[in-house]
């Protein structure tokens, strides 16, 4: 019997957007809140909103996309779509692609430090441990995958609502800090909070995911938009609950460049930090299943169009999942994972997705343009609104790389 040829629609309205919100919240906030606060200070909530409503805006126009071109690749096959340029179209795909493998790569190496609390193995086993087995799960089908990522996704809110009811009494302290919520009008006092909009920008990575893996969902014109938009509102409400407790139940000095807030809050509270930890561990596994689908549905889907080799559209004849790809993908991670340092991985990868959210909305605007006729369901305004905050927040990092050059000068 010879390979399939199309990738099985298996991911209803609920695995999608679990699969959605479990792409958003990733590892991301059980490390980011402590680093978002060493910049943002107690604005640290209002930075998180700020980033959800530029998030939300391109995802209103992903969610318009994907109902026209319900197909994996994504931003690439959106670019192609708008631009119609093939060196244009592999640009944007392989950007996209390496943020993937990039973030996955740091889940990888991030998972180290948190089976090391339970269990003293060598580095290198862990890393090629994990990521062998995340690739296996991506390999293994869609709807395995999905419901792997969905019961993950589940435990992961539990962990974040427990922290939440942990810290929930440290709320009742707000009313003392409310002129502190909102900066003054000053160049100076909003400069700080532009930072930490773009660190907490990247805590929203991953609702552009799901547009990767649209010949997998079911009646994808209805389902992805929504799944999209049911994703970014759960994730902005789970962040603003906490980002209130963090920067009430820490003092902000502890805070700041916390590398686990999560654990701190709860160690604050008296309760023991191993379930926060497990769950954290967990958590990583389930972004770096994410990350691996992802990267793999971008290049089956370029494959597709033509835009990278046919070798990457083999799907396998058992599961259905392209096979090719995914593998590629696991052995990229594993070699970025064990040879690169990746320090700067918020900040890169947040700045790529900028750049292709930015083609994206541009696209969206020369599709609308050339098909005027078309069901549009969102206002002809949004991909602009959503292209000009996304380049104002490009311009806000490129401000701090520029200050940061300055200091390093002196």
């Amino acid at each position: 019997m010879g390979s399939p040829t199309e990738l099985q629609r298996s991911l209803s309205l609920p695995l999608l957007t679990c699969y959605g919100i479990g792409a958003i919240l990733g590892a991301g906030i059980y490390v980011l809140v402590g680093e978002v606060a060493g910049r943002a200070g107690y604005t640290t909530p209002l930075a998180f909103f700020l980033a959800a409503v530029i998030a939300a805006s391109t995802a209103l126009s992903y969610a318009e996309l994907s109902r026209k071109f319900p197909r994996s690749a994504g931003a690439a096959l959106y670019v192609a779509e708008g631009f119609n340029s093939r060196y244009l179209t592999i640009l944007i795909g392989l950007m996209v692609v390496a943020t993937g493998l990039v973030s996955c790569a740091t889940l990888m190496r991030g998972l180290v430090g948190y089976v090391q609390a339970f269990a003293q193995l060598p580095a290198i086993l862990i890393v090629v441990t994990a990521t062998a087995a995340v690739t296996g799960i991506a390999c293994w089908g869609i709807r395995e995958s999905g419901w792997i990522i969905a019961i993950i996704t589940l435990v992961e809110i539990a962990g974040l609502l427990f922290v939440i009811g942990v810290g929930s009494d440290a709320l009742l302290t707000l009313p003392d800090l409310a002129d502190q919520l909102i900066p003054p009008p000053s160049a100076d006092a909003w400069l700080p909070l532009g930072m930490g909009t773009f660190l907490a920008f990247y805590a929203y990575i991953g609702f552009e995911d799901m547009a990767n893996v649209a010949e997998e969902v079911v009646d994808p014109t209805r389902n992805l938009p929504l799944g999209i938009l049911l994703a970014i509102f759960v994730s902005t409400t789970l962040y603003i609950l906490v980002a209130l407790v963090a920067i009430t139940a820490l003092p902000m000095d502890i805070l700041a460049n916390n590398k686990a807030p999560m654990m701190e809050i709860v160690l604050q509270q008296g309760y023991s930090p191993v379930l926060i930890t497990f769950i954290s561990l967990i958590a990583i596994v389930n972004g770096a299943i994410v990350q691996i689908i992802m990267a793999s549905r971008v290049l089956y889907g370029m494959a597709q169009l033509g835009t990278m080799p046919a070798w990457f559209g083999v799907l396998s004849a058992k599961r259905f999942t392209p096979i090719n790809a995914t593998l590629s993908v696991g052995v990229l991670v594993l070699i970025l994972a064990t040879l690169l340092p990746l320090a700067t991985l918020a900040a890169s990868t947040s700045f790529i997705i900028l750049v292709v959210f930015v083609f994206v909305n541009a696209s969206l605007i020369r599709i609308r343009s050339n098909n005027p006729s078309y069901d549009y369901r969102y206002w002809a305004s949004l991909p602009w609104l959503a292209m000009v905050l996304s380049a104002m927040l490009i311009g806000v990092q490129m401000l701090q790389w520029l200050y940061l050059g300055n200091v390093l000068q002196r």
